[in-house]
């Protein structure tokens, strides 16, 4: 009988599919007209530099203060997604969380989120990335789901807070700087994934690869958690001086961004073998709306075959690869093949992943 049993569980256990999914934007859309009433950011300049239309903060500008935290919102989207498949959350076997932005260097947000959660003795694993996270947690999540694991709950999310001392006077800010505080902005998106024999979006491929050899970062973030009031004016102005919290080399990223991302989607096709014209749906890299736009146009793409959300949503890093995922459900159908492609300049990470909308099976 046992035996009978564990052939019949072979026949129906397939590739992991995502079945769920969820998104948590913290407040309400922050304008670039608001972003030049409160920041002092000039709407015309962010208009032109980035492109974005609005972003999502995890502060309140008014009052100066943090309103959530990371935890919050990778709860939140968690949540989501496992309510949109209708499971026990008691049946998730295991939860990866990828970020840039932990609430603290410990306890891990992905255990502060699994309490949250009420989920006790679940394995829980925690990546340290840029946007490149989301698809390596997917990565490391699909791998976990052998044996009698089943469910796994994928959640990516980030937030500025580390990266803003809400006291300063952004009027003396250099463009180097402001433009961190247009660009980016906050969020968290989850995915369930199942290996249960039921329909969903099967992940087929997944393209993981470090490129920085010898090459200077494209980008460096610093953040210290919260610096203790009676802290010295002189400390602080010598941290900001010697640890800039944010810092970008946008030439090189405008540069290499578009090459490496036609490098990954060549490399994804030819695993696949799918030509282009295969392909329903891409989901080009999130950094801005213009350096996407020209990523888009550089492929050759069409606009009705990208998902895209930058504009609105910000550049909320680890978030981005799910929030465009979570625009797809509903609107594929059997066999919808699906490419998406996340470029990190921190130290040039190529990630990439092909999925396909799949059917469950009857099993006789």
């Amino acid at each position: 009988m046992l035996v009978q049993e564990l052939k019949q569980e072979s026949r129906v256990s397939v590739a992991p599919r995502i079945i769920g999914y969820g998104e948590c934007l913290p407040g309400s859309p922050v304008t670039n007209e608001q972003m030049e009433d409160v920041l002092s950011i000039r709407k015309e300049w962010i208009e032109k530099m980035i492109g974005n239309d609005s972003r999502h903060f995890a502060v309140d500008f008014s009052k100066r203060t943090i309103a959530y935290s990371l935890t919050d919102l990778c709860t939140a989207a968690a949540e989501e997604a496992i309510e949109q498949t209708g499971i026990n959350p008691q049946e998730i076997d295991v939860i990866v969380l990828s970020t840039a932005t932990p609430d603290h260097l410990m306890p891990a947000t992905v255990n502060l989120v699994a309490d949250r959660l009420g989920l006790h003795h679940i394995q829980t694993y925690q990546i340290q990335a840029g946007c490149s996270g989301a698809l390596q947690a997917l990565d490391v999540a699909r791998h976990l789901l052998v044996g009698e694991r089943r469910y796994a709950l994928v959640i990516g999310g980030d937030v500025c807070n580390k990266y803003m001392d809400l006291t300063r006077d952004f009027t003396k800010l250099r463009s180097s700087e402001l433009i961190n505080y247009a660009l980016f902005g906050d969020g968290a998106g989850a995915l369930l994934l199942t290996t249960k024999n039921c329909d969903g979006l099967e992940i087929t491929s997944i393209e993981n690869r470090f490129e920085g050899v010898g090459e200077e970062p494209g980008q460096v973030m610093n953040w210290f958690g919260t610096v203790p009031e009676n802290i010295q004016e002189l400390s602080k102005r010598e941290i900001r001086k010697q640890y800039q919290s944010a810092k970008e080399d946008y030439k090189a990223i405008e540069k290499r961004v578009p090459i490496m991302t036609d490098q990954v989607l060549t490399t994804l096709l030819e695993e696949r073998n799918w030509k282009r014209e295969d392909v329903t749906y891409f989901l080009p890299p999130q950094l801005g709306w213009h350096m996407t736009k020209a990523i888009i146009d550089s492929l050759g793409l069409s606009l009705d075959a990208t998902i895209n959300c930058v504009q609105e949503t910000g550049n909320n890093g680890n978030a981005l690869p799910y929030l465009q995922l979570k625009k797809l459900h509903g609107r594929l159908k059997p066999h919808n093949k699906v490419v998406g492609i996340a470029i990190e300049s921190s130290k040039w990470i190529k990630t990439g992943i092909t999925l396909e909308y799949k059917e469950g099976e009857t099993n006789e």
